[in-house]
């Protein structure tokens, strides 16, 4: 099982599955509940600025993950999540309870925010070119201008995602073109996301999260920052802690399970986001999403 990531949200998100599904229901109302505001109210009917406000997007997007995982009944072998998604991840894997995942992921989401504000910086897509070239351009361009430009996702073979100061960003995005680029855009986005530009919210996250006790997990949990499996709670603890500086490795994460044998991935939350990526990477696997 896999669970989604920023960009994945809607207005009008888990509504259905809210009045059709009473352990949904149960869920969401108790998000609000432990959150002390309507987040409920800003997934079902926005206003959509708020709801792409990142202190929002991320509790919505493990609320909605975790609505669908407790409504279904099903066991995963091994479970991973993009970006955000692998508190939803851990939360399943029995590494966190969904009420500590939660408080985690609001915390999470409003650092990032503050850092973004604090570090204003830029976030780019490039399509189309060797994942390698792309990262030796980063490089090139980061070192010419003495600023920070890093790969921040390899979210599928030729499609990465590009953090740092924004000059550094644009520059890289007019290199990557230069050299053949398919796409490459800016993204819509609040701060330099998997970079080092998150240093402040990387420093107040771990004094939250060295507090909270993580439990050794059910099922193997692959984390973004290796695109590895663990069982262990300090290992899957320190992971999802760098997450924030370091970048997604969904493209070698979903490579290595494939190697591990794995031959369904099911994608569980709003979208079809992971499932897009997951056909791209490897056509063997079946793939499937339930929201």
């Amino acid at each position: 099982m896999v669970f989604p990531g920023q960009g994945s949200q809607f207005m009008g998100m888990a509504v259905e599955r809210y009045h059709s599904e009473p352990e949904a229901k149960k869920i969401i109302d108790e998000a609000d509940e432990i959150l002390g505001f309507s987040l409920s109210n800003i997934m079902f009917d926005g206003p959509e600025e708020s709801l792409k406000q990142t202190e929002y997007t991320q509790p919505a997007l493990y609320v909605h993950s975790m609505a669908v995982f407790k409504t279904i009944d099903m066991t995963p072998d091994c479970v991973a999540g993009h970006s955000l998604g692998e508190f939803s991840a851990l939360t399943a894997a029995g590494v966190l309870s969904f009420e500590e995942g939660l408080k985690l992921v609001r915390l999470r989401g409003q650092l990032m925010q503050a850092a973004g504000e604090h570090n204003s910086g830029a976030m780019g897509a490039v399509i189309g070119l060797e994942d390698d070239l792309v990262a030796q351009i980063c490089k090139n361009i980061s070192d010419k201008l003495n600023e920070t430009v890093v790969p921040a996702n390899y979210n599928s073979k030729g499609q990465i995602v590009i953090s740092g100061h924004s000059n550094a960003v644009e520059s890289v995005l007019s290199e990557t073109k230069e050299q053949g680029a398919k796409l490459a855009k800016l993204l819509p986005v609040s701060g330099a996301f998997h970079s080092a530009l998150m240093q402040p919210a990387y420093d107040e996250f771990k004094l939250s999260l060295d507090k909270v006790s993580f439990a050794n997990a059910k099922v193997p949990v692959y984390s973004n920052v290796n695109a590895t499996s663990s069982l262990s709670a300090e290992e899957l603890k320190n992971n999802v802690l760098q997450q924030l500086l370091k970048p997604v490795l969904w493209t070698q994460t979903i490579e290595q399970m494939v190697s591990d044998g794995v031959k369904e991935v099911i994608e569980l939350g709003p979208g079809k986001v992971l499932q897009g990526l997951v056909k791209r990477i490897d056509r063997t696997l079946q793939f499937s999403g339930i929201q």
